[in-house]
C-alpha cells in the first residue's frame, strides 16, 4: 500500500451506473478478454465503491474470474467502501456476496503486491482537475504499472452517465483511439460531447484542431440525418456516422456499436496539433 498516494483527491462525485458505458466497453475489450489475470483497476471511484461493484458485476458475465480493486487516495473513501463492501458480503444488498471486488489507497502509481499488474486501468473523471500539460505524465505513471497487453480507460462522463468520451492508451503509453458514448434519445447534437472530453482534447475543441472539425462534422451529418428521426434517433445516428465515414473519417466499429451511441476514431484522426 502507498504512503503517499500519487495525485490529488477527484470531487468524488459518483452514482449508480454512471459508469455503465464504460463498464461495456471494458467488458468488449482485448485487453480484458484476453488476459491471464483479468484483474480492473477503478483507479478514483469516489465518494461510494458502487462503480467498482457494478463493473465486476458486468464483468463478471463475461469471464468469473474477473476481479475488480478500487483504488482512492482518501482513506475515508476507502473505508465506506469496505462498510459497503462488507454489506455486500452480508448479502443486504442487489451484488452478489462473492463479488471479486476488494479495496484499498492508492493513485496514479497503482500499488499492487506480489507483483500483479493489471489488464486494465479506468480511470475515468480523474484528470478533469489538472492541466492539460499533466496528460502525459499521469498515463506514463499508470500505463508502467499495466500488464504488457494492458490498457488504460481514461475519460470523463456527466453525472447521469449519459454523455462519455474516453482514450484507450496502451502500456507503453501511447494513446490508440478516442471513443465518444452518447445516449440516444433526447439528443440534440452529437456535439454534446465537448463539454466531456477527455482532458488531452478538452481545450481543444477549437477551429484548427483536429477533434473539432470531427465534431462539427457530426453535427452536420446528424442535421442532415434528421428526416430519419420518424424511424428514431439510432436510426439518425446511423445515418450520421455512415456518412462521416463515406467522408474519409476513419471510423472503427460497425453498425452494431454505433446502435449504442457510440463512434470510436483512432488517435491519429483527433490528436491535437502542435
Amino acid at each position: 500500500m502507498a504512503s503517499s498516494p500519487l495525485g490529488r483527491p477527484t470531487r468524488g462525485t459518483t452514482g449508480t451506473n454512471r459508469l455503465r458505458r464504460n463498464d461495456r466497453w471494458i467488458a468488449a475489450s482485448r485487453a480484458f478478454l484476453r488476459a491471464s489475470d483479468p484483474l480492473v483497476i477503478d483507479l478514483g471511484y469516489g465518494a461510494s465503491g458502487v462503480t467498482a461493484f457494478e463493473l465486476a458485476t458486468r464483468l463478471q458475465r463475461v469471464r468469473a474470474d474477473a476481479e475488480v480493486r478500487g483504488l482512492e487516495i482518501d482513506p475515508a473513501r476507502v473505508a465506506s467502501a469496505d462498510a459497503q463492501l462488507a454489506e455486500v458480503r452480508a448479502g443486504r444488498t442487489p451484488f452478489s456476496p462473492d463479488l471479486r471486488v476488494s479495496f484499498a489507497r492508492g493513485g496514479f502509481e497503482v500499488p499492487l503486491a506480489d507483483g500483479r499488474r493489471p489488464a486494465v486501468i479506468r480511470a475515468m473523471n480523474v484528470l478533469r482537475q489538472y492541466d492539460e500539460a499533466d496528460v502525459a505524465g499521469a498515463w506514463g505513471t499508470m500505463t508502467s504499472r499495466l500488464d504488457p497487453g494492458g490498457l488504460l480507460i481514461e475519460g470523463t462522463c456527466d453525472e447521469i452517465g449519459r454523455i462519455a468520451s474516453w482514450i484507450d492508451v496502451d502500456a507503453a503509453g501511447t494513446p490508440l483511439r478516442l471513443t465518444i458514448s452518447l445516449r440516444l434519445a433526447g439528443l440534440e447534437h452529437p456535439s454534446v460531447v465537448a463539454e466531456r472530453l477527455p482532458k488531452a482534447l478538452i481545450h481543444r475543441n477549437v477551429p484548427g484542431e483536429r477533434v473539432h472539425a470531427f465534431l462539427a462534422d457530426l453535427d452536420r451529418e446528424w442535421d442532415r440525418a434528421a428526416a430519419l428521426s420518424t424511424f428514431g434517433a439510432t436510426q439518425r445516428f446511423l445515418a450520421a456516422v455512415t456518412a462521416l465515414r463515406d467522408q474519409g473519417w476513419p471510423v472503427e466499429g460497425g453498425r452494431t456499436r454505433w446502435r449504442l451511441g457510440e463512434l470510436t476514431l483512432p488517435w491519429a484522426a483527433v490528436a491535437p496539433r502542435g
